[in-house]
Formats: structure tokens, C-alpha cells, sequence
């Protein structure tokens, strides 16, 4: 009897385990409908381009099931998009994506919206944007120094009383950061003038509607290729090593000023977004990164490789959220 009993243990046993084999494996997530990728900025800039890019890759090399719908929602210096995003729900939360800049720190710390970078999910750092000092080509400014020797002694356009309009994206983020930095270390003033994207910035200084801008050179670089703009100094610790680009001087050897900026090119979900679908994402980015089409636009638009996830994302974002705070505080640009 004994011996019967364990027999038949045995037999379950091995159906068990027959049974067990037979289920097949969880699949892993992949996106079930179309991705929303929300731009949190206007079209024609910088962020709408790698976003678009992105989305077009995708397609190209079939790295996504389902297509990315590239969406812009840049009114509130970006808030309106981080809002829309932090209120993902149920399973939208896993098919909304953001492209953010580093007004992922200056919007809310200078508007007060309720919102924190930490209430979404880091997916992946993709790259850090540089920026350069722009005038318009038809102007006599050969160096940064010639054109702040203008700013100086206010010799920019009557329109308004001599003194200088610096464009830019936005009030209170990266440019108007930027500009406020010159304006500190060198002892001049601009007339700070936001705009919507940095694609607009761009088309008013072609327009001479602005004397400057402190663009990123992915935005000008078109229109500097044209022939319409110049490139003067590049806020960064050394030059930029592509070659059309490595005649720009940095801001110290033009200036003596050492005026260092860069900004976040990353990727976020929406709040409380499955582990799952974090590393779905995070892996079809980084086959994104690697592409030749990818690398490509990094090289013309000179942006600083800078792939990272997890852990090391986290800490670079730790660590700029405490950077821009402290520069908005100097700059009288929080929020009181």
C-alpha cells in the first residue's frame, strides 16, 4: 500500500510538473495602442525635433508595435504639458511619454504649478543640449565681445531706447537663466523677450525682431548654414569638438567669463508607470540611441552624447533640480 502511494505521488508529481511546463511564459509588455508623446514646448524647436525624430525612427526600423503620436502642449512654459502627463490614469499611464527640457525644474519652481519632476517616471536620459550666443548674420558683430561692447553702451536698435533685445523660450527657463547670467558677470541689460519654441526664436532674429538669442544649436543651425545668423560663444567648458562647429569659442575665451549651461534632453512617464513598461521603453530608446539616424542628428545639432537610466538618471536629476534652484535664486526667478 505504501509502496502504491508513493507511486501515485510520484505520477502527480511529474504531472505537475508537465503541467507547469505546459503554460506558456508571461509576455513581456510592449505598448498595446498608439503612444502619446507629449512635447512640452512649441513646434520647430529643439525638443519637437528629437521627439519627431524619434517617432520617425521608430517607424523607420520598426522599433515600436504600435505608432507614436508626437502631441505639443506648451502653454505655462511647458506646465501644461507636465500636468497633462501627471494625470495619466489606468492603463493611459503606460502609453503617455513626455520629452522634457530642464524647464522640468524652472517651470514649477518659478510658476508654483503643482507639479515636481519626481511625480513622474525617468525613463532615459538621451542627451545634453549646449547653447551659443546668436546675432544676426547682416550685423557688423564678428566677436561676443564686439556685440556685448554694443549691449554695453546701448547702441542696439530705437526701438527700444538703445537697449538690446535678448529672445528666448520661454520666461524664466533656460534662456532667460542664461541671459540673466551675462547680465550679472558682465554688468549689462537686455530686454528679455519669451517666446514659444525655440524654432520662433530663431525665425525673429532671421527677422531682426530680436538682436540675439542664446539658442541651442540644434534650433539655428539651419539658418546659420543659410547664412543668416552667427554663431559667437558657446556656454560650455570647451568647444564643441564636430568640426563645423569647433571655431565657436566657448564664453570664457571670448569673454573671460566662465558661463557654463546645459540642458536635459530626457524622457519621462506618467506617474506610477509598470516596471514593465519603464524598461519597454527604456530598451526601445536606447535602440533609438543607437542608431545611425539618431547619431547622425546628435553630430549636426552638436548635442552631447549622454545616454543614461536608472540609478544614474536619478542622481543627475537629484542633483540639477538643486543646481536650478540655486541659479533662479540668484537670478530673483522663484516663485515668492
Amino acid at each position: 500500500m505504501k509502496r502504491q502511494l508513493s507511486r501515485l505521488a510520484t505520477w502527480l508529481g511529474l504531472a505537475a510538473l508537465v503541467a507547469v511546463a505546459a503554460i506558456p511564459a508571461a509576455a513581456a509588455w510592449e505598448p498595446a495602442k498608439p503612444i502619446e508623446f507629449v512635447v512640452p514646448a512649441g513646434t520647430g524647436g529643439g525638443a519637437d525635433q528629437m521627439a519627431r525624430l524619434i517617432a520617425g525612427i521608430a517607424e523607420k526600423h520598426k522599433l515600436s508595435p504600435r505608432p507614436i503620436i508626437v502631441v505639443n502642449k506648451a502653454g505655462g512654459a511647458g506646465g501644461e504639458g507636465f500636468l497633462h502627463v501627471k494625470e495619466k490614469k489606468g492603463d493611459d499611464r503606460n502609453h503617455s511619454i513626455i520629452i522634457t527640457l530642464s524647464n522640468l525644474f524652472t517651470t514649477p519652481l518659478h510658476t508654483g504649478i503643482p507639479f515636481n519632476w519626481k511625480d513622474l517616471t525617468p525613463v532615459a536620459r538621451l542627451a545634453l543640449d549646449q547653447f551659443i550666443l546668436w546675432v544676426n548674420a547682416e550685423t557688423p558683430y564678428k566677436t561676443a565681445k564686439e556685440y556685448l561692447g554694443a549691449v554695453s553702451s546701448k547702441q542696439c536698435k530705437e526701438r527700444q531706447a538703445g537697449q538690446c533685445i535678448m529672445g528666448g523660450t520661454g520666461s524664466a527657463q533656460e534662456d532667460q537663466i542664461i541671459t540673466i547670467q551675462l547680465e550679472q558677470a558682465l554688468g549689462v541689460k537686455f530686454t528679455y523677450v519669451p517666446f514659444k519654441g525655440g524654432g520662433e526664436v530663431c525665425v525673429n532674429l532671421v527677422g531682426q525682431h530680436v538682436d540675439s538669442t542664446v539658442n541651442n544649436p540644434i534650433e539655428c543651425v539651419s539658418h546659420w548654414k543659410a547664412g543668416r545668423v552667427r554663431p559667437l560663444a558657446v556656454f560650455d567648458a570647451g568647444r564643441i569638438p564636430e568640426p563645423e562647429w569647433k571655431d565657436i569659442p566657448t564664453v570664457k575665451e571670448a569673454l573671460g567669463s566662465d558661463i557654463q549651461y546645459l540642458m536635459l534632453r530626457g524622457i519621462f512617464g506618467a506617474p506610477g508607470m509598470h516596471k514593465n513598461a519603464v524598461d519597454w521603453y527604456a530598451g526601445f530608446l536606447k535602440k533609438v540611441y543607437e542608431t545611425p539616424d539618431f547619431q547622425e542628428y546628435m553630430k549636426q545639432g552638436a548635442l552631447k552624447p549622454a545616454f543614461a537610466t536608472g540609478g544614474e538618471y536619478g542622481k543627475w536629476l537629484e542633483e540639477n533640480d538643486k543646481l536650478h534652484r540655486d541659479l533662479m535664486a540668484k537670478g530673483g526667478l522663484l516663485k515668492k
